[in-house]
């Protein structure tokens, strides 16, 4: 195991109360394996992340408990310049949002070169040397010219890819994208996970990929962490998360997508919306959208339970129909 999260708790206390934007999660990623985080918006995948790596603003963001542990090591309990020798070195992030991302003042080849030269202390000249073979593995035609460019520039995959090139530049054992894909057409999705297979196939890196597109999952990932207002729901591995999947929640969003080997005269949504993460009431945050809802959902948070080698559920419904 190369990053261990155990019953992690991260909250924002603000006016209107407190939000539990992170309750109890726990899962764990083996080297040169991916995790797929899915879920709504809202439910806490990308809080799940940018809190332990203190991305986030303290306050109103207050860790409560748990622990998240790098080969043996809590990030939680390191002092912020530790913290900041593993943070963009060896775990890496690519943000969602990559113009937003990226600083529009500082030319693309700047920002390639900044956590080189933060990190590991080599020459402004060997930073660029790994900055532009960046640029190549990431497929950027032309790499001496894009280094000198500003990311306005740059088309939204090209931008992309220059996160990606980014979070790659320091080699990093762990690799968090959130969002990889967003707002990119089809064959742009479709190229970026596959540059990130092949980086990870050469190198051996560790990819925890946070997503809505249950599509993009199955493409890539290995084990699927499905998480709900906060909370994980089920996890297991991809074929058991699509094909023999025991938690309502789940069950839904797969009947969500869009099928071309079942005709659909409509498709079929899940009923009401999230719950106010600071009105949350006791049970299953899930049970008021449940198709499977029994009285037990109301006041009792269902246990977790096994039900494959590798699979396990959070449901008082033993079995789903």
């Amino acid at each position: 195991m190369i990053l261990e999260m155990e019953n992690y708790r991260a909250h924002f206390y603000t006016r209107r109360g407190i939000v539990k934007a992170v309750d109890g999660l726990s899962y764990s990623v083996q080297e040169g394996q991916t995790l797929g985080i899915v879920g709504e918006s809202g439910s806490g995948k990308s809080v799940s992340q940018l809190s332990y790596l203190g991305l986030l603003p303290s306050p109103p963001l207050k860790i409560i408990g748990g622990s998240v542990k790098y080969r043996g090591a809590d990030l939680l309990k390191m002092d912020p310049e530790s913290l900041r020798k593993v943070r963009g070195n060896k775990i890496s992030m690519i943000f969602q949002e990559p113009m937003t991302s990226l600083n529009p003042y500082m030319k693309v080849g700047s920002q390639l070169v900044e956590p080189i030269l933060v990190h590991e202390k080599k020459t402004k000249a060997i930073a660029r040397k790994r900055a532009v073979d960046a640029l190549v593995d990431v497929g950027i035609p032309d790499p001496e010219r894009a280094m000198e460019r500003y990311p306005h520039e740059f088309s939204g995959g090209m931008r992309q890819r220059v996160m990606i090139a980014m979070a790659l530049t320091t080699k990093p054992e762990v690799l968090i994208a959130d969002e990889p894909t967003t707002a990119l057409d089809v064959t742009v999705q479709a190229q970026i996970l596959d540059l990130l297979k092949k980086i990870q196939k050469e190198t051996g890196m560790a990819i925890i990929l946070i997503t809505h597109d249950l599509g993009v999952i199955a493409g890539i990932a290995d084990r699927v962490a499905v998480m709900y207002a906060g909370k994980l729901l089920e996890e297991g591995g991809v074929d058991d998360i699509f094909y023999r999947s025991q938690n309502p929640y789940t069950l839904a969003l797969l009947k969500s997508m869009p099928r071309l080997d079942t005709p659909q005269e409509k498709l079929p949504t899940i009923p009401g919306l999230p719950p106010d993460l600071s009105q949350l009431k006791a049970g299953c945050p899930f049970a008021e959208r449940c198709a499977y809802h029994i009285a037990v959902c109301d006041y009792s948070f269902p246990p977790k339970r096994k039900v494959g080698p590798d699979h396990e559920t959070f449901c008082h419904v033993e079995k789903l129909t």
